[in-house]
């Protein structure tokens, strides 16, 4: 009995010593183009040797970043999020040309706003790879103040 308790925390330590790797930061800003639009602004910092995936992918690639905005009476989010232009390469994992962003990213959506201040809400997904691995998708919630 007490070598399984013995091996069962020499398990846990293990585990909880694992290293989490979390190879994009996110930021986020508004600025108003006017009274009653603004752009709000997605940066991801990738760490080196990593990538992130661009919006457009093709079906059977790796998972598209992808921005969800939650219903708002504040806002109206208008027209697409907007993203560089990114690097397209072809990778040999999908057997296909993918794009995706090295370093950082700055994506870009226009909102309409309904009043002076808004709350710009929801999720975004994402996925990044580097030369030996993918990791899984994650899912970001994201609340930006417009003011």
């Amino acid at each position: 009995m007490r070598s399984l308790v013995v091996a069962v925390l020499l398990f846990l330590t293990t585990f909880a010593s694992a290293q989490i790797v979390n190879p994009v930061k996110w930021s986020y800003a508004a600025k108003k183009i006017s009274k009653t639009e603004a752009v709000v602004l997605f940066k991801a910092t990738i760490d080196n040797g990593w990538h992130l995936y661009s919006q457009n992918i093709p079906d059977g690639g790796p998972v598209a970043t992808k921005f969800e905005f939650s219903p708002s009476k504040a806002y109206t989010v208008t027209g697409k999020t907007s993203e560089p232009k990114p690097v397209t390469k072809f990778e040999k994992v999908f057997n296909m040309n993918v794009s995706y962003f090295e370093k950082s990213v700055v994506f870009q959506q226009k909102v309409k706003l309904a009043a002076n201040q808004a709350v710009v809400k929801g999720k975004l997904e994402f996925m990044v790879c580097n030369d030996h691995q993918c990791l899984p998708p994650d899912e970001v919630d994201f609340s930006i103040a417009v003011k």
